[in-house]
């Protein structure tokens, strides 16, 4: 037996029970349900949560291996995928040296620590500069067609 059907059978098996978890969800209606979710009894829905969640992992594991796989087979594509992962972290690494962390009160009433604020202003600081090396390398490929 290949793996395409068994890969068939399995989403066809998934599907099969998804249904019948969007059955029972449909079949007790949305008061039942509300009044459970009330109480904290979510035993109609989690059902249909973990299947979610189960194929959600199923999916990026696929992904990951297969990706790795495909990178595994050429050493060239693997220098390039190495290389850009290097230059990411070393966006990250700048964007973390150059944050500040302040304890900092949210509105739930809880406090953001100052390494937690720390690590989010890294994040923006990062999506700043992916942002503005993404658009010049836009504009420079623009450019450099137009001279052409």
């Amino acid at each position: 037996m290949n793996i395409q059907k068994i890969t068939t059978y399995v989403a066809l098996a998934l599907g099969v029970l998804g249904l019948v978890f969007q059955i029972i969800i449909l079949g007790a209606g949305d008061d039942v349900i509300e009044i459970d979710s009330l109480a904290g009894n979510f035993s109609k829905v989690s059902p249909m949560i973990s299947l979610a969640i189960l194929i959600l992992g199923v999916a990026v594991l696929i992904t990951v291996v297969s990706s790795l796989a495909n990178l595994a087979s050429n050493a060239a594509k693997l220098k390039k995928a190495l290389i850009s992962v290097a230059a990411f972290l070393l966006v990250v690494l700048i964007s973390f040296l150059f944050s500040e962390g302040v304890e900092t009160p949210m509105k739930d009433g809880e406090v953001l620590s100052a390494s937690g604020s720390r690590w989010v202003g890294a994040g923006l600081r990062t999506f700043y500069i992916l942002a503005v090396v993404a658009v010049g390398a836009m504009l420079f490929s623009g450019v450099k067609r137009f001279l052409k």
